[in-house]
């Protein structure tokens, strides 16, 4: 070497200059890429993003083949680097040479180039696969090599590759996934993915209509009222019993008995042989579990039992889809007036009104873990019976009661509550 030129010299420097960023660029870039989005136009037939994937496959080989390039394009430019200066400066050119060559390479080779690939890993890290994973077959034995002392070093410290993380996200990197995504996402379909992530918190209790207030059809009821009830209901779906809802006949399709009601023709025993035999769901079954049997079972309503087998309430299919997309059938226009807003800012609420509809719907941030429905957060709050038009704060809300029925919270009126300034 020492019989070259200084021109060869610094011309082969530079060269070693630029593998030296090329190298630093390709390592930042292929970290700094979106792995969804490179699986996604991998899948799509893209070249450049295989590649990338296949380097990212196996990291340790990847890290091994970028530092093994970049550490010997260094440390051979600081020696084409302490020759110039040799020459040029005499013994003082090794000083100079290294100040000016760490200058240089922190530059031009690591803080410049890295920071070109990390906002723009696509364009630096695809092109850049193209030439690493043949060079990768070609300095193989000598990766395989580094990689073998690599790992005793991080065993000897009681570190495995088997310690090592996936890509797998947990259900809150997942929200904060599709949030961040927003502006690829429009508003509606981003709530609804985070609502679908939000139904696994959720159990047939939060969605469930409550026993007492359920709609169905009495066999020991007189003839006539059972037709005016299937006449004049607004749900399509219907239990039914024998003289209490305990004991549950079956589920009723008003669909089925259609033309003979209209006809004016349905009798008692057409109607009992249009029930479908009682489809029972355990209470504290989470929602998505729920989805998922409806599905495999081929049904759209069930009624949910305790421990004891009592009826606890009835639950739709449409209960659960709603808490996904939001209200949508025509039986969901009784809920909407479960609430309403009065002129002076405050809202009348119906007392059995779930608490999870209730945080979702008015974006309130009433209290989960206990009771599900209004009347029951209260009756938890107050540890007893109301006496007339008891008031009630519960986080930002001051509530009071203004209507009771058979100790049960019928209407509730919600305030904002207004701290009273200092004095």
């Amino acid at each position: 070497m020492a019989e070259l030129s200084l021109q060869a010299l610094l011309l082969m420097l530079l060269v070693l200059i630029l593998l030296s960023a090329f190298f630093s660029s390709s390592e930042t870039g292929l970290v700094a890429l979106n792995r969804y989005r490179m699986r996604h136009q991998a899948k799509g037939g893209h070249r450049g993003a295989a590649l990338a994937q296949k380097m990212l496959s196996r990291p340790e080989r990847m890290f091994g083949l970028i530092l093994l390039g970049n550490n010997l394009v260094n440390i051979l430019a600081a020696s084409i680097s302490t020759l110039i200066f040799l020459r040029l400066l005499g013994d003082a050119g090794i000083w100079v040479s290294t100040l000016v060559l760490t200058a240089v390479i922190l530059i031009f080779a690591e803080v410049a180039p890295k920071t070109l690939a990390a906002l723009h890993p696509e364009r630096i890290a695809y092109p850049a696969s193209y030439v690493l994973v043949p060079l990768l077959k070609v300095l193989y034995p000598f990766v395989w090599v580094i990689n073998v002392l690599a790992s005793g070093v991080l065993r000897l410290v009681g570190v495995k590759k088997a310690d090592a993380r996936g890509d797998h996200l947990t259900r809150e990197e997942l929200r904060t996934l599709v949030k961040e995504g927003g502006r690829q996402i429009s508003l509606d379909h981003q709530q609804m993915l985070l609502n679908i992530l939000d139904l696994e918190y959720g159990t047939v209790d939060d969605v469930m209509v409550p026993r007492q207030d359920i709609t169905g059809i009495d066999l020991d009821e007189d003839w006539e009222k059972i037709l005016h009830m299937l006449t004049r209901s607004i749900y399509t779906r219907l239990p039914v019993w024998k003289g209490d809802i305990d004991n549950m006949v079956g589920l009723l399709h008003i669909r089925t008995v259609m033309v003979k009601l209209s006809q004016n023709t349905l009798t008692p025993e057409e109607l009992e042989r249009s029930i479908r035999t009682p489809y029972y769901i355990p209470e504290g079954t989470a929602l998505t579990q729920q989805l998922l049997e409806f599905q495999s079972r081929e049904r759209r309503m069930g009624m949910v039992v305790d421990e004891y087998g009592d009826i606890q309430g009835l639950v739709t299919l449409d209960d659960i889809l709603e808490e996904i997309v939001g209200e949508y059938t025509s039986e969901g226009t009784a809920r909407q007036r479960q609430v309403r807003k009065l002129d002076d800012g405050s809202w009348i609420v119906a007392g059995n009104t779930t608490v999870r509809m209730l945080n979702r719907r008015m974006e309130w941030d009433l209290p989960t873990a206990g009771a599900k429905t209004l009347n029951g957060l209260i009756l938890e709050q107050l540890e007893s019976l109301p006496d007339g038009h008891t008031s009630i704060r519960i986080g930002d809300h001051i509530l009071t009661i203004v209507d009771m029925a058979d100790n049960r919270v019928r209407k509730v009126l919600f305030k904002p509550w207004r701290l009273r300034p200092a004095a």
